[in-house]
């Protein structure tokens, strides 16, 4: 073996231990931040929960089948926003107009507190805190190979992405909200993950969990802000 050998497989061995250390502090502070998260979050929920079932009497959890790490399918969890069956009655894609969308939905997803029984998913392992958004199976079966590296880590509650295209409903609102949502908003959600996937650090998770809450609460400059953050060679937001 030469002394080049030798050299390339020692860097590789500190790689693989940087990567090691990263997946554990990711893992520990997934675990920290979801479980105190849902301890100072109870009142909300019980509100939301009430809500849901006072308005029509469905059941007050929507249980969607997703694609996460490794290709392996989850039921991802969340609060129903939409009417009972509402598969049935249209698309994929939710549009800031569709009219399958409840009075409680739309306060709910206003202020993303449609997503917090994700943060049971995060506890289980099946989600992370930041990472790309998980996916339904037949969007996830049009992924090139290079496009399949987004399922070498755990999808995430928020991202670069969920960031960006945090008015998502606008975007898409109209006769074919999954056309505009493939045009408009899929590739570059594609973008935005694999840079996530090839750039992830704690540092990087952090900001982003940072960005999002102010998204969330409408500060201003946000956008001006992941702007700082993104890796160099992606495109502006």
């Amino acid at each position: 073996m030469t002394g080049h050998d030798v050299a390339k497989r020692a860097a590789a061995g500190r790689a693989a231990d940087r990567k090691r250390g990263y997946d554990a502090a990711k893992r520990a502070t997934d675990i920290a931040v979801a479980a105190a998260a849902l301890a100072a979050t109870v009142p909300l929920t019980v509100v939301a929960a009430w809500r849901i079932r006072h308005e029509d009497g469905g059941p007050i959890l929507y249980r969607g089948t997703r694609i996460g790490r490794h290709g392996k399918t989850f039921a991802m969890l969340k609060f129903r926003t939409m009417v009972v069956d509402a598969g049935r009655l249209g698309g994929d894609s939710t549009a800031a107009d569709d009219p399958r969308l409840t009075r409680t939905g739309r306060w709910l997803r206003r202020w993303k507190l449609d997503e917090l029984p994700n943060l049971v998913n995060v506890l289980r392992g099946e989600m992370s805190l930041v990472g790309p958004r998980p996916q339904v199976a037949w969007d996830v079966a049009r992924y090139t190979p290079a496009e399949r590296r987004l399922l070498e880590v755990r999808p995430g509650i928020t991202d670069w992405a969920s960031i960006v295209f945090r008015n998502e409903g606008d975007i898409i609102a109209g006769p074919d909200p999954d056309r505009a949502y493939d045009q408009l908003v899929r590739p570059r959600k594609i973008e935005l993950g694999l840079a996530y996937v090839e750039h992830r650090s704690l540092r990087t998770d952090l900001s982003i969990l940072f960005l999002t809450a102010l998204a969330v609460i409408g500060y201003r400059r946000v956008d001006e802000l992941l702007e700082r953050t993104l890796p160099p060679a992606r495109v502006h937001v």
